[in-house]
C-alpha cells in the first residue's frame, strides 16, 4: 500500500514561510541621483549622531562640573551650623576671662593656674577654628561695615572719625570667607565724619 505523501507533515510543495523582520532596507539606488541622495542622506544622519554625541558629552561635563561644585561647597560649608554652635562657647569662654582682673598676679597661685589653663583652651579653640575654615571678623578700629558688623550701641568719641567701631560685645565669624555671625559692636559718634572709601572696607 503506497503510503500519503501528505501524512505526518505538510506536502512537499508548500512554500515555507520567513519570519517577519522590522528592518526598512531600502531599495538598491539604480542612479546617479538616487546616490547622490543617498550619499546626503547618510551624511545628514552622520552629522545628527555626531551632534548629539556632543551635546551629550557637553551634559555629562556640565554633570560632573555640578557635582564637583556641590561637592567642594559641602567640604567648606557642610560644618556651618556646627560651627555658628561652637561660637557660643568660644563667647563663654571669652567673657570669662574678660571678667579677670588685668593683672594676674593679684590672683591666689591656684586661681591662677586655672586662668591659664582656660586662656590655653582659648587659644586652641581658636586655632581649630581656624584650621576648618572659620576666622574672625576684624571690627575694632575699623569703620563700621553693616556687612560684617552689627551695631548695637553708639558712643559718643569725638577723638575718632564718626562710625568707627570702638567696641566689641561679642566677635564675629567667616566661614571660608563667607559671613557666619556678624560682630556685634558699639559704634562711634561725634567725630569727623569718616570717608565713604573708608567706610566700605573690613
Amino acid at each position: 500500500m503506497a503510503s500519503d505523501p501528505t501524512a505526518g507533515g505538510a506536502p512537499a510543495d508548500m512554500p515555507v514561510e520567513t519570519p517577519e523582520t522590522d528592518l526598512d532596507i531600502p531599495s538598491k539606488p539604480e542612479s546617479a541621483a538616487d546616490w547622490q541622495r543617498l550619499v546626503e542622506q547618510l551624511q545628514a544622519e552622520k552629522t545628527d549622531l555626531q551632534d548629539k554625541q556632543l551635546r551629550a558629552l557637553a551634559e555629562a561635563q556640565n554633570v560632573r562640573r555640578r557635582a564637583q561644585q556641590d561637592i567642594e561647597k559641602e567640604r567648606k560649608f557642610g560644618i556651618e551650623r556646627f560651627a555658628r554652635d561652637v561660637l557660643s562657647v568660644a563667647d563663654n569662654i571669652g567673657r570669662a576671662l574678660s571678667a579677670l582682673p588685668a593683672d594676674l598676679e593679684t590672683l591666689d597661685p591656684a586661681l591662677r593656674n586655672v586662668v591659664v589653663g582656660v586662656q590655653a583652651t582659648e587659644r586652641e579653640l581658636q586655632s581649630v577654628l581656624e584650621r576648618h575654615g572659620v576666622t574672625r571678623v576684624e571690627a575694632l578700629g575699623k569703620p563700621f561695615n553693616a556687612e560684617f558688623h552689627q551695631a548695637m550701641m553708639e558712643i559718643e568719641d569725638p577723638s575718632v572719625p564718626s562710625g568707627t567701631v570702638v567696641q566689641e560685645m561679642a566677635p564675629g565669624y567667616l566661614i571660608a570667607g563667607r559671613l557666619l555671625r556678624a560682630a556685634m559692636v558699639g559704634v562711634s559718634k561725634g567725630g569727623p565724619k569718616v570717608s565713604p572709601q573708608a567706610s566700605n572696607e573690613n
